[in-house]
């Protein structure tokens, strides 16, 4: 590539990306040149205006039309802008969470590099969002993943937490190996990597030994990317990883880097599972025949997911077992294809954004002096900080469906999605019933310890400038979007035209 062609790309389109790997280059050279004695935490604090800069210039490039460039290998279509938008946030609230961050055994010297490890996970959940080509996928997949890896094991002096990166690297190998053999299938059969290519060439493929194949295909690459995502019953590594990795690493996980799982399982399952018949011309595509599939794996994420949460003490592993369920509603949504799929998506990982952060946030108050994640340290929480009760009470809520908060709009959005398309998937909607009410039983045993059980100390509470932030936001969007939904749907649709551009 000469540098003429070099230049002539819009390289503009990049610029949420370029400013992220700026700042996290930025703080890798300050945090190596800075004394060994100086509070790292100025280094969060430069990241957190560093993910603002580049919500900032995201928001500059929502108006764009649909732009591709390096040969289709990276699109800025309004899905990549809309789920971006979503990364952006739940990092920026991430990071503050970060920043107030001091377990018991201290993390001084290293917490440096805590800051820009975040960053570049960050930077890889963004290209996966906006990746035309495999091979972008998986780059962003690998610098989300390795990043993540190191992050989940960053208390080196903490058992748990050299457990959970161990046991988060081997899965994370072998599930990253299962989805690379998928791909090379595809490839294998298409001759070319990026995605649009390929939904032209398997469009005419008719087949029936390369159609067995694309169907291997598919099945490698859904076990994979189910790892990545906390499904059943590739879930086992999730609650030991949520109770062993630092407390914003657990949040980002159970948020950031779930959604992006989800942004890369829509994109590689509808660019090109949606364009190949399963035989001849006008006959259902692979994703439709594969639906039952799909189907048995979010039942079981929810059933198991919810089931096993009953019997946690520890709050870390409860909260483990709920993101695993609730990567149970989302595939819901994407078992039942409907034509609001990605409307319901987007809202529904909007408000887990803001309830589950809200609900970390508290929780890293209410553990880390102590360094005992049981659930009775909940306990009186209601005479010590009446805040800080109500607060948890209100994302529990949420978390749980309740009437008039986000979450329960969200599940209503996935619910209602299901009758939709036909046939109508109403096993499917029964289970998510079920499952839903089971969750009761767990989320409001927090509610009891709070304001039901006497409290070990009288002490009060007090609550970091970070953290307070964090949940004073995430309490405010909890609510106004249980309340005023349109407000989400409508800036949705008014600046995203429908995910119109998608197969564009």
């Amino acid at each position: 590539m000469d540098l003429e062609t070099l230049l002539s790309f819009q390289w503009g389109t990049m610029w949420p990306e370029f400013i992220i790997l700026g700042v996290a280059t930025a703080l890798s050279l300050l945090d190596l040149f800075m004394p060994k004695s100086q509070d790292r935490k100025i280094l969060g604090w430069i990241g957190f205006v560093g993910i603002l800069a580049a919500t900032a210039s995201l928001f500059m490039l929502v108006d764009h039309e649909l732009t591709t460039i390096l040969y289709d290998t990276f699109r800025l279509d309004s899905f990549a802008k809309a789920f971006k938008l979503l990364l952006l946030v739940g990092a920026a609230l991430v990071m503050l969470i970060a920043v107030s961050y001091e377990p018991k055994e201290g993390m001084a010297e290293y917490k440096g590099e805590f800051y820009y490890l975040f960053l570049t996970a960050l930077l890889g959940a963004m290209i996966m969002s906006s990746s035309g080509d495999l091979i972008t996928l998986f780059i962003g997949l690998e610098l989300l993943s390795i990043s993540s890896y190191i992050l989940a094991g960053m208390r080196k002096k903490h058992l748990p937490s050299n457990e959970s990166a161990m046991k988060y690297v081997i899965n994370g190998g072998i599930s990253t190996a299962i989805t690379l053999f998928g791909m090379s299938y595809v490839y294998g059969l298409t001759g070319t990597t990026n995605l649009k290519g390929m939904a032209t060439v398997l469009s005419g493929l008719f087949d029936s030994q390369q159609v067995y194949l694309l169907i291997l295909a598919f099945l490698m690459v859904f076990v994979g990317l189910a790892f990545k995502l906390a499904s059943v019953p590739f879930h086992m590594w999730a609650p030991d990883v949520y109770q062993g990795a630092p407390t914003p690493v657990t949040a980002f996980l159970s948020v950031v880097s779930k959604t992006a799982g989800f942004v890369l399982l829509v994109r590689i399952f509808i660019a090109i599972f949606a364009a190949t018949p399963t035989g001849g011309p006008g006959t259902e595509p692979i994703l439709l025949k594969m639906q039952d599939y799909i189907a048995v794996i979010a039942g079981a994420t929810m059933i198991i997911g919810n089931l096993v949460a009953l019997r946690q003490r520890n709050i870390k592993r409860l909260f483990a077992y709920s993101s695993i369920a609730h990567a149970g509603y989302v595939l819901v949504a994407i078992t039942a294809l409907s034509i609001f799929m990605f409307d319901a998506m987007w809202f529904y990982l909007g408000a887990y954004l803001f309830m589950n952060l809200g609900a970390f946030a508290i929780i890293q108050i209410m553990t880390t002096k102590s360094d005992n994640e049981d659930i009775s340290q909940f306990a009186g929480l209601y005479k010590r900080s009446p805040f800080l009760a109500v607060g948890m009470g209100i994302f529990i809520l949420s978390l749980a469906g309740i009437p008039g908060t986000a979450g329960f709009i969200g599940k209503l959005n996935i619910f209602m999605g299901t009758f939709v398309s036909e046939p109508a998937h109403y096993v499917l909607a029964s289970i998510m019933i079920a499952t839903t009410v089971v969750s009761y039983f767990y989320y409001f045993g927090i509610f009891t310890q709070m304001f039901f059980r006497p409290a070990a100390s009288d002490e009060k509470i007090q609550v970091p400038v970070g953290l307070g932030i964090v949940i004073g936001v995430c309490l405010v969007a909890t609510i106004l979007f249980g309340i005023f939904p349109n407000i989400g749907f409508d800036f949705l649709h008014n600046n995203f035209n429908g995910f119109s551009d998608f197969f564009s």
